[in-house]
């Protein structure tokens, strides 16, 4: 659950590392900010051998080691990747988005973001494209596949994507912020419904970010009650190959094998479980996760 999601964000450090020299930082304009994101070319490959566009988790980066791991991983296999920074609402942003600045992002800006980069990767002939998404990254992508069904994306991967439920939603606020969540959403959607979404709410937190200030209409859009936060019930929806890969001792999207085992179809929706990994998936584990996604494309 999302709760799950802020704690395991919140507990380990995450560290950037160096990019390798066949890999090149790329820049795009959209909705008046720059946007950027890590494109690496696998040795001996064209732009028309396929690409795999990766969106990275809660308030996190394209350099973060569950990212650069896999990333590298990849390329060593020959899979050109482009690794992307959401915005976050952050002109060029780069790491992790730093909790004292004000939160006007929304959960589904990303879906817009996705939107632009499979654009510019089409006016540069890459493709197909494999969209892979960690964590919540894994349920953004999935949304975008659901709702926007795009001719360039050939084939999906979710890594551990969020699962959801109200209950724990509301238990993991009030834990962390010291406030019921009920409250604090009537808050947002008083301003939202009187045209004042861009209304701040100081001190209020979001997600892993205590006493944050966010944006009414910022944080309606993490916390209003909504199935489609839960990647299993969305995963019919998708009309592409979909691989969910998820972790055996993951600690922060919970259960997660047993929801989608029954879901699963040949050719339509697989699960593959690296059995000792957590939500991570750092170190060697991200060979797993690679083994996984070459034998799915």
């Amino acid at each position: 659950m999302w709760r799950g999601v802020i704690v395991g964000i919140a507990a380990i450090v995450l560290m950037t590392t160096v990019t390798p020299l066949n890999a090149e930082e790329v820049r795009i304009k959209h909705a008046g900010l720059t946007l950027n994101g890590v494109l690496t070319i696998a040795e001996g490959k064209a732009p028309d051998a396929g690409v795999v566009m990766i969106v990275h988790g809660t308030l996190a980066h394209n350099t973060m080691d569950t990212i650069s791991n896999l990333n590298d991983v990849l390329v060593e296999r020959g899979l050109n990747t482009l690794a992307i920074n959401l915005s976050l609402g952050i002109d060029d942003r780069h790491g992790m988005y730093d909790c004292q600045t004000l939160h006007r992002h929304r959960h589904l800006d990303a879906l817009d973001e996705i939107d632009a980069w499979l654009a510019w990767l089409k006016k540069r002939n890459f493709g197909p494209v494999t969209l892979l998404g960690h964590s919540r990254g894994g349920n953004q992508v999935a949304r975008f596949a659901a709702e926007r069904p795009h001719s360039m994306i050939e084939r999906l991967v979710l890594m551990a994507p969020a699962t959801w439920n109200a209950d724990g939603a509301a238990k993991g606020f009030e834990k962390r912020h010291g406030r019921p969540l009920a409250g604090v959403l009537k808050k947002a959607s008083t301003f939202i419904e009187a045209g004042q979404g861009h209304k701040v709410m100081a001190k209020t937190g979001l997600l892993y970010c205590t006493g944050a200030d966010v944006t009414a209409a910022s944080f309606q859009s993490y916390y209003r009650p909504h199935p489609r936060f839960d990647t299993p019930t969305i995963l019919a929806e998708i009309s592409v190959p979909t691989l969910v890969v998820a972790a055996g001792k993951d600690a922060v999207v919970r259960g997660l094998p047993e929801r989608v085992a029954p879901l699963t179809k040949p050719g339509k929706i697989e699960l593959s479980v690296v059995d000792d990994a957590d939500h991570f998936f750092l170190d060697l584990f991200a060979e797993d996760v690679a083994d996984a996604i070459e034998e799915f494309l």
